[in-house]
């Protein structure tokens, strides 16, 4: 199984985890993950936290996405990505994700999502039963 959904608690409120497969397709030639395997990474994991959502992760469209690399991958090394909503807005959330190899710290990565209306082409507001379904994973100031 190539992920595990785990949960914890930080001392801000709960952290959804995710555990990632390193595939060989995410190294270079040195066996090092490439810096593009992040993005997936953060994605798998996103997408993960985002079906607690339901059907309506569908309508779930990615914003901005920011990556801040702090320690190299191998190929070999446990993988695993925490994941924290940092901010509720009226039509998105913002997540602040934590990539860790081998138990450390290896890349914070934020991202927002926005609630989207296909149809209609524009944001519409968050309902009240996902606001519910992230609330335990809010951090608090």
């Amino acid at each position: 199984m190539p992920w595990l959904i785990c949960f914890g608690m930080s001392d801000s409120g709960q952290t959804h985890r995710t555990n990632v497969q390193v595939r060989f397709g995410d190294t270079d030639a040195l066996g090092h993950v490439n810096n593009a395997s992040f993005a997936a990474f953060a994605e798998l994991a996103r997408l993960d936290f985002l079906n607690r959502f339901g059907g309506s992760v569908r309508s779930l469209i990615l914003a901005s996405l920011y990556i801040d690399f702090r320690r190299q991958v191998g190929f070999t090394d446990e993988v695993y990505v925490e994941t924290r909503v940092e901010k509720l807005g009226t039509t998105s959330v913002t997540l602040e994700q934590t990539v860790f190899s081998n138990g450390e710290r290896a890349a914070d990565v934020r991202s927002t999502v926005v609630f989207f209306d296909y149809a209609n082409n524009k944001a519409r507001p968050l309902t009240d039963e996902m606001r519910a379904a992230v609330a335990p994973f809010l951090e608090s100031d």
